[in-house]
């Protein structure tokens, strides 16, 4: 039967050299330049030409980069292998386990597309070493909830705005304005602001009234909207960056305080003073004898 304090060692051993390994700067350039390479293959492979001649060393250099993919992830599980539970909080150790476990998957890796897709997703990868890149990628997707909002607001203004130009401009202007679905696509490119010249100077020559209609609808949907968006982004920005500065200040595993190992060390410490006062006792015992056995001697 195993022992489970005896199991508990080799676990911390194994993750304490997994970790050695994984917080290299040479592992993570590795891995970084592998990843690089790894789009660097998929550019070339658009090539027919390059693609057919060397069809053999890209499959090669291709189950290369996977492989090397492929250890990196077993070292990072490693890594957390006295604490597995761990592992799996991160959001970013779930994604690269989704990535490199999915191209062992049959259905996956016989479809030529979703493998490519895949592929092409490790680029993402990247973030994980690249603090600023993974900061825009927290901030884009905590701003999701917000940018929902908006985009109710923003297709609702669309709306409103489309059935006021087919009612106003759907006889005289049908190729832009004939049906509600034909405004709102006339008003959406009009939200860039491009050819707005174009279609004020046309509804200028319907009434010259359709001047507040551009100019209110430009104003709140190009700059308005537009600049709540910018806002939520930002604030989301601002609260990915707080995130990643209070992970930066929590001591990665393994260099942290460890209470278990706190106990240990604390019981060994009041074993070795039993071990010295027992040691001392003998000690005085045997002296005692000896001044004992002196004095009858003597006597």
């Amino acid at each position: 039967m195993t022992d489970p304090m005896q199991a508990g060692r080799r676990r911390m051993r194994l993750a304490a050299r997994c970790r050695v390994v994984t917080e290299a700067q040479a592992f993570g350039l590795v891995v970084f330049c592998a990843i690089l390479f790894n789009a660097a293959l998929m550019g070339v492979e658009t090539y027919s030409g390059l693609a057919a001649e060397y069809r053999q060393v890209l499959r090669a250099a291709e189950e290369c980069c996977l492989a090397l993919f492929t250890i990196e992830m077993l070292l990072r599980l490693g890594a957390y292998a006295d604490r597995p539970k761990a592992f799996f909080r991160d959001p970013w150790n779930l994604f690269d386990l989704a990535i490199v476990a999915s191209a062992f998957v049959p259905l996956i890796r016989e479809n030529t597309t979703l493998l490519r897709l895949l592929r092409l997703a490790r680029v993402l990868r990247t973030a994980r070493f690249l603090p600023h890149l993974r900061i825009l990628l927290v901030a884009v997707g905590r701003s999701l909830p917000g940018t929902a909002s908006f985009l109710f607001i923003g297709a609702l203004v669309l709306y409103v705005y489309a059935m006021v130009g087919w009612v106003c401009f759907a006889e005289s202007d049908p190729k832009h304005y004939g049906s509600v679905g034909r405004a709102a696509l006339t008003l959406f490119l009009l939200t860039t602001l491009d050819g707005l010249t174009d279609a004020v100077r046309a509804g200028l020559q319907i009434s010259r009234l359709s001047i507040i209609y551009y100019a209110s609808y430009a104003l709140l949907a190009s700059f308005v909207l537009v600049n709540v968006l910018i806002g939520v982004v930002l604030n989301s920005l601002d609260e990915a960056r707080e995130m990643e500065e209070e992970a930066g200040r929590v001591p990665p595993p393994g260099k942290g305080p460890d209470p278990a190992g706190e106990v240990r060390e604390r019981i060994a410490t009041a074993r070795r003073a039993l071990d010295e006062i027992e040691a001392g006792l003998d000690k005085d015992s045997r002296t005692g004898r000896q001044l004992e056995s002196a004095s009858r001697t003597g006597c």
